[in-house]
């Protein structure tokens, strides 16, 4: 394929971390060396160097020849198929090019190969990150700012786009499949890519510092409550007494930080519902991965120009109710949708689950009545409470340490109102520590001695646990 000549080498740039990259102490092929911000570049946005821009900018000008020449009738801004031949194809025009004018200074024969290759099939700089199955997360905040959290850590991967219209166009390979628009009259978009992994972008001119990018990484292998038992995040005692509470059809809320494992968590739930109960997902971008085949799954909808009308989560909890659930699962309350999914849930759809966005059980039950109070409906505040102490049974609270770890913290009973003050009864909880040397945390998971009012209920359907499994394992102070 006809290409422009490579640039001249880039001159050495010097990096802020010497020699290889490190990730919670292993070495990581995708994490480099990062180089120095130019004199006066503002940190949130950093720089480039100058022989680096134009290393990029001619793979992409050779991935936008390649694809010229392989799909003319599909825009660049399209993803274009992963087809066999069409590969052989690009790897031909490739080998071609480097055979007249060689890799461009700074870069090997190997590494102008694979860059070139992910700009013409994939999305360019991001493409190694989200093939990566260690990674979890990707931020992108500009163009020269890549983060990644990879072990729990968050680790700037010192991989870099050329400039702000590079990252635009990544972004509207992932959203134009998917029949939004990227404008700037909609800087702000939520969409997913075709494994399931979650978007959400920001465009100029609400990005100050360049188009962003947030991708939360959807998991290839689905994990089970034995994983999270394996990862420590939860001790069995725990495991088989949430078992207990979904079989039973007890209504849970599962409350936690940004990144504490909240979804992964309700996924784990999901598996103990019965194969033969109707179940109607809501999300606003699809994430569950309920294994049962009854069940039937909803998405919200958001307006575009030539579909202007917009279909949220509210909508679709409401619509769901004449869908015959036996359950609703609702991927995240964040709004005034919380007030019906309360109302579900008092009437009739026992063993429904949703998550909220809280610190601590009883911060769950503070945010749960701000969330009713944005529908719109004006109820006084000890009505909204009363209605969350009648509908809520537990509430499941998982948190992301300071180590990056991540643990259920809480399994709390929401047992009744005493005057206007909900009764929470914590049955587990994990007790932890610092350790200053190794800035691990230390702690682990026992009973609080008290029992949960619910026995008698989760014996009649086959779980009568013994009293050992309440007693404290050692002390929690």
């Amino acid at each position: 394929a006809p290409a422009p000549a490579p640039p001249p080498a880039p001159a050495p740039a010097l990096g802020r971390h010497g020699g290889r990259r490190r990730a919670g102490g292993v070495l990581h092929p995708l994490l480099t060396e990062l180089e120095a911000d130019e004199p006066g570049a503002p940190p949130q946005r950093g720089s480039i160097e100058e022989g680096r821009f134009k290393r990029l900018r001619l793979q992409i000008d050779v991935a936008d020849k390649i694809r010229g020449v392989l799909a003319p009738s599909v825009p660049l801004e399209l993803p274009l198929d992963r087809a066999p031949e069409l590969e052989a194809k690009a790897n031909e025009l490739l080998a071609s090019y480097l055979r007249r004018y060689g890799p461009p200074a700074g870069s090997t024969d190997a590494d102008f190969r694979a860059a070139v290759h992910d700009e013409v099939f994939g999305y360019g700089p991001l493409e190694p990150f989200v093939r990566d199955n260690s990674i979890t997360e990707i931020m992108v905040n500009g163009p020269y700012i890549i983060f990644v959290e990879l072990k729990g850590k968050l680790l700037e991967t010192g991989h870099k786009f050329a400039d702000d219209d590079h990252v635009e166009r990544i972004i509207r390979r992932i959203v134009l499949p998917l029949g939004r628009q990227v404008t700037r009259d909609a800087p702000l978009i939520d969409a997913r890519l075709p494994d399931g992994s979650r978007v959400n972008a920001t465009l100029r001119p609400c990005a100050i510092d360049g188009p962003n990018i947030t991708i939360r990484k959807f998991s290839k292998e689905k994990l089970t409550i034995q994983n999270l038992i394996d990862y420590s995040s939860m001790s069995e005692d725990m495991a088989r007494f949430l078992e207990a509470l979904v079989v039973a059809r007890l209504n849970i809320i599962v409350s936690g930080g940004t990144g504490s494992g909240k979804t992964t968590l309700i996924n784990c739930l999901s598996a103990f519902i019965p194969e033969e109960e109707r179940v109607v997902t809501i999300e606003d971008a699809a994430e569950l991965q309920l294994k049962q085949r009854h069940v039937i799954r909803l998405e919200t909808k958001k307006p575009t120009p030539e579909s202007p009308t917009e279909v949220n989560i509210r909508s679709c909890v409401v619509n769901s109710l004449r869908m015959r659930p036996e359950r609703i699962v609702v991927g995240e309350c964040r709004a005034g949708e919380a007030l019906d999914m309360l109302q579900a849930m008092n009437t009739g759809h026992d063993g429904s689950m949703t998550t909220v966005h809280a610190n601590n059980p009883r911060a769950c039950i503070s945010r749960l009545e701000t969330l009713c109070l944005m529908s719109g409906i004006d109820l006084p505040v000890l009505v909204v409470r009363k209605q969350i102490c009648s509908a809520i049974n537990w509430i499941v609270q998982t948190s992301r340490l300071r180590d990056g770890s991540r643990r259920v913290t809480h399994i709390t009973e929401v047992e009744r109102m005493e005057g206007d003050v909900p009764i929470l009864n914590d049955v587990f909880v994990y007790a932890q520590k610092d350790n200053r040397q190794t800035g691990q945390v230390e702690g682990f998971h026992t009973a609080s001695g008290t029992r949960p009012s619910c026995e008698a209920l989760l014996r009649k359907v086959g779980f009568d646990f013994p009293n050992s499994m309440f007693t404290p394992s050692r002390s929690i102070r």
